[in-house]
């Protein structure tokens, strides 16, 4: 199933993005007695981890959080490190029964790797919130991405589109400040979640979402992969949306936001 819902500004995309997640963290609490889930990062998860982390209806000692990436060599107080974006954002706010943060300045990120590897490999993501980016990526997965390792965390290098969009987010005030590399999460691992929640604001993105909803699914356009996911929602903007032109991919978009989304 692949749902395209179209908002009027990001923060109708919060708040139906949120209430869509509420929805399946709540199922998989009440099916299995537990959520485990993976959290992105960036602007364009402002507006959703924001209104996520007021939904007081989700049992969040019954959760379980991996989250998507993280930059080799950054400490955790740095004003980019997304361990400290999720602690601010999301952690310290909800407090999840258990939380898998990735330690990117660890002295062996090969290590960091495989500790993360082995958490993982014990349970089963109930559902991925990630983000698409300026390149399409997903997660830190630079085109061309890896579509085959089986393994779930990983070193990436971070191509220049990338890491330029950091600096244009206001992240980093230079390039040479960016890291080139990153520990991610692969994109076999994030395909593995029973559910995708999509964010994806901004007419920066624009060009992106038209290729990964509508193009050829390719290396090259790492995001484009989640059309082959199972249960998939998007969250689009009418920014981030207007290059898509296809009629199978309108057809399958919301319009508008049905009326119980409003709440």
């Amino acid at each position: 199933m692949r749902q395209i819902n179209i908002c009027e500004s990001k923060r109708e995309i919060g708040r139906v993005a949120a209430r869509q997640a509420s929805h399946l963290l709540r199922s998989a609490i009440a099916t299995r007695g537990t959520a485990v889930f993976v959290a992105a990062t960036g602007v364009s998860q402002f507006e959703f981890l924001d209104v996520l982390a007021r939904e007081a209806a989700i049992d969040w000692a019954r959760t379980t959080m991996f989250h998507l990436d993280e930059y080799v060599g950054l400490p955790s107080d740095h004003p980019a490190s997304f361990r400290r974006y999720l602690r601010e954002r999301l952690v310290d706010r909800v407090r999840p029964g258990s939380v898998h943060l990735i330690e990117g300045d660890a002295a062996s990120p090969q290590q960091e790797c495989e500790r993360l590897n082995a958490l993982i490999s014990r349970v089963s993501v109930d559902v991925a919130f990630v983000g698409i980016g300026e390149n399409g990526h997903l997660a830190f997965n630079d085109p061309p991405a890896d579509f085959h390792t089986e393994v779930p965390y990983g070193v990436v290098d971070l191509d220049e589109r990338c890491r330029r969009q950091q600096i244009g987010e206001g992240w980093f005030a230079s390039l040479s400040e960016v890291p080139s590399k990153a520990i991610s999460m692969s994109i076999r691992q994030i395909m593995k979640a029973r559910s995708v929640i999509c964010v994806v604001p901004d007419a920066r993105k624009s060009d992106a979402v038209a290729h990964c909803l509508e193009g050829e699914i390719k290396a090259e356009w790492p995001a484009s992969i989640l059309r082959m996911h199972p249960e998939v929602y998007y969250y689009l903007d009418r920014t981030s949306a207007a290059g898509l032109t296809s009629e199978v991919t309108l057809a399958q978009s919301a319009p508008r936001i049905e009326a119980q989304w409003r709440s």
